[in-house]
């Protein structure tokens, strides 16, 4: 920029940061097309606000192909001056796949680890979680429309558990999943700089995360009204065909 327009950099700097700009910065975004995004929006966000009596609400998905990856060298520690180093480069042990439920309310987690992540295992995480879930209490789960969770034998399980109902997310809106709160954490607390020298290393990794969890749980406190989404969203559409229509 500087080169072309026949100033210097630093003075495009200043012209940048007096508008503020930042065009070395990029945020992603995408705007559901599901024909039902406000109802489903609505019905996710009232349960986050008002979630029933006599009931779990459990937000839930999973965390695929999370990879057990060892380092090919040892890293260097942390000491005064110089921050800990992580070589660059690995060697994949191979992968699992976690299984969480997140109770919107109290901030526990139900989860379990499996080596993969078909309509089969979804099945086997219902049955884990309906075991967890005193029988006393109705249970409503926020999901996805990924494809294992739309499965017939997935849908006849739901029609034979009367007390568990079914709430899906938009598509393109896994922001609206709170789960994904938690994977994020367990990211960035436990697997990013995590060394693993085999699955089984990993999923020990992921249920003490868990475990730690559970200890002291903490609720993700929703706040956003579905009317205020919904107002925010509809101006980033109206955005968006303007620009496609220039």
């Amino acid at each position: 920029m500087a080169a072309a327009s026949g100033v210097s950099e630093s003075t495009i700097g200043r012209i940048w940061r007096s508008y503020g700009l930042t065009p070395h910065l990029t945020r992603t975004f995408k705007i559901s097309n599901d024909p039902r995004f406000a109802d489903k929006l609505e019905d996710v966000v009232g349960l986050y606000l008002n979630p029933p009596e006599h009931a779990v609400v459990l937000s839930c998905d999973e965390k695929s192909q999370m990879q057990a990856l060892d380092r090919t060298q040892p890293g260097l520690p942390l000491k005064k001056g110089r921050s800990g180093t992580m070589m660059h480069d690995y060697k994949r042990n191979g992968t699992t796949s976690l299984f969480a439920a997140l109770n919107v309310m109290d901030g526990s987690v139900i989860g379990t680890c499996m080596n993969k992540h078909r309509h089969q295992e979804w099945v086997k995480f219902l049955n884990l979680i309906k075991r967890r879930v005193p029988e006393d209490k109705e249970i409503h789960f926020i999901c996805d429309n990924y494809s294992t969770h739309k499965h017939h034998t997935v849908k006849a399980w739901f029609e034979r558990h009367p007390r568990v109902h079914c709430h899906d997310t938009p598509t393109s809106a896994s922001w609206l999943n709170m789960v994904e709160r938690f994977f994020r954490d367990l990211s960035e607390r436990r697997l990013t700089r995590g060394v693993f020298e085999s699955v089984e290393a990993l999923q020990r990794a992921v249920e003490g995360h868990i475990a730690h969890n559970n200890q002291n749980p903490s609720p993700f406190i929703w706040t956003a009204k579905a009317s205020d989404i919904l107002a925010k969203v509809a101006r980033a559409r109206r955005k968006l065909d303007k620009l496609q229509s220039a």
